[in-house]
């Protein structure tokens, strides 16, 4: 568990580099508060390098039939299996999860490679019927291009590979901008596909000022679809960006997700599916349950039950044993998690427990649970982002549904409820991209992940994902 620390390089036209100035950025440790290692720090010059080899890239990959790809993808997602050990406690170090949590991660992200492998066999076009004898019509799928992915430090490994698997099934080269907070797991994927045999130029990898990176590489002509997870507020920057230029992009974007819970749900079940998905990876989800909606009838029981379970975590530092809640991954949650809970309370919300930075080292905060919060509160208007809890209650089904879509977020929804009516009302009328009932069903590579209204548009998962990295294009012909 104490394995060295990789300093990550820049991954461009199949070498590992440092950056062409030599400029580097320190990674720290959540857990500890002290450097661990550096990130190659990524200016023009090595952009160009990476654009250059993208381009190259493409020609040769685009090029490759799609059972050679499913080939490549297959070794590198066992690659990926055997490398699981080491990449977690890596991903520990840097972004504090507990171990368990990151392998469990990493061996989603093989599944991940895996689907979108088999996905790649199975992009089917179309023979259309011809007004005359003589014609042929063929509607005919081809890789849209090199593209440009940016990714967040919350998941290392699984922003990055729902974006590398899509767009190297597809064909497409990709230059990934991943986070210089949390760089040696995503470099570790990329190794991955590279000693699978990924021809130079189809995957690069890039750290550095993510603005800089952006604005430089979404407007190249290089570049023809861009895939952004994050906040929204930069996913909506990002993406008139892509418009300017006539890019197509795939946007994944903030929630604030609500979770329903009726008279009549399994009030157990509820309390240990949604603290487990509240809890985890220290609320640094962007699924992560937030607005607890909890009728009147078993209100004070889920209160009661949900306060224990949040005060029965053991907090502390990713790699030690019994450790369920690591850091946060930066100082500035903490300091963002105690204003919206010090707002909270001075709106009248009750804190029930926790709301506390844990000693004086590393990010450590308490599992947070707050009552009876008033709308007016920031915290009910604002993504948290970390491990806090709202809970309020609600008298019927129309009122429970008018809160859940009363932000302009729709990415993910949670309910509990043994009514098959109730059922069908929340997956129609919850203005949400998912909503998961009676279990926490989000998030495997063969369904739909994506959200709406300012959620983001578009999806990363199940059989629609590849099509944003496809061009459907008409071939006729006569004879």
């Amino acid at each position: 568990m104490t394995a060295a620390y990789p300093s990550t390089q820049l991954f461009i036209d199949g070498e590992w580099r440092p950056g062409a100035e030599g400029k580097t950025i320190d990674v720290v440790d959540p857990a500890t508060g002290e450097a661990i290692g550096t990130v190659a720090h990524a200016t023009v010059a090595d952009l160009d390098a990476a654009l250059a080899a993208a381009e190259r890239g493409f020609a040769v990959w685009s090029a490759t039939s799609a059972f050679e790809r499913y080939k490549l993808m297959r070794k590198a997602a066992d690659i990926l299996r055997q490398r699981a050990d080491e990449i977690a406690v890596t991903m520990s170090r840097e972004q504090g999860k507990p171990v368990a949590e990151a392998r469990m991660e990493t061996m989603a992200g093989a599944d991940i490679i895996d689907w979108f492998a088999e996905e790649a066999r199975r992009t089917y076009g179309q023979v259309i019927p011809a007004r005359m004898g003589n014609v042929a019509q063929m509607a005919i799928k081809l890789p849209v291009g090199p593209v440009a992915a940016f990714t967040p430090w919350n998941f290392p490994i699984n922003q990055v590979v729902r974006k590398l698997s899509a767009a190297v099934a597809a064909g497409c080269s990709i230059i990934v901008k991943a986070p210089e907070e949390t760089p040696a797991a995503p470099a570790q994927l990329i190794r991955a596909f590279a000693d699978a045999g990924i021809p130079a130029g189809v995957v690069n990898l890039v750290y550095g000022v993510p603005a800089e990176i952006s604005e430089y590489l979404i407007p190249h002509p290089v570049i023809r679809k861009i895939s952004f997870t994050g906040s929204t507020p930069v996913g909506k920057h990002l993406a008139s960006l892509a418009g300017r230029h006539m890019k197509l992009a795939t946007m994944e974007l903030g929630g604030h997700a609500p979770a329903i819970v009726f008279d009549d749900a399994d009030l157990k079940a509820a309390v240990k599916v949604l603290a487990a998905a509240k809890f985890r990876n220290a609320g640094q989800v962007c699924v992560s349950p937030t607005r607890f909606l909890i009728q009147e009838g078993v209100h004070d029981a889920f209160l009661r039950d949900f306060t224990a379970a949040a005060e029965a975590i053991k907090v502390g530092n990713g790699l030690e044993d019994g450790t369920r809640m690591g850091p946060l991954a930066n100082e500035r949650r903490v300091h963002a998690l105690d204003e919206l809970i010090a707002d909270a309370v001075s709106h009248g919300a009750e804190l029930k427990t926790g709301g506390r930075r844990i000693g004086n080292k590393g990010n450590f905060y308490e599992p947070t649970v707050l009552a009876n919060v008033p709308t007016s509160a920031r915290i009910m208007n604002e993504e948290p982002f970390g491990p806090v809890a709202v809970v309020n209650s609600f008298a019927t089904l129309d009122e429970s549904i008018s809160e859940a879509n009363r932000l302009p977020f729709g990415l993910a929804s949670y309910a509990f409820t043994r009514s098959v009516e109730t059922a069908s009302h929340l997956g129609q009328r919850i203005q949400a991209g998912m909503t998961t009932i009676n279990h926490n069903g989000l998030s495997l590579p063969e369904l739909p992940f994506g959200g709406i209204r300012d959620s983001g548009y578009g999806t990363e998962g199940g059989s629609e994902a590849i099509n944003a990295y496809l061009i459907t294009k008409l071939v006729t012909q006569a004879s």
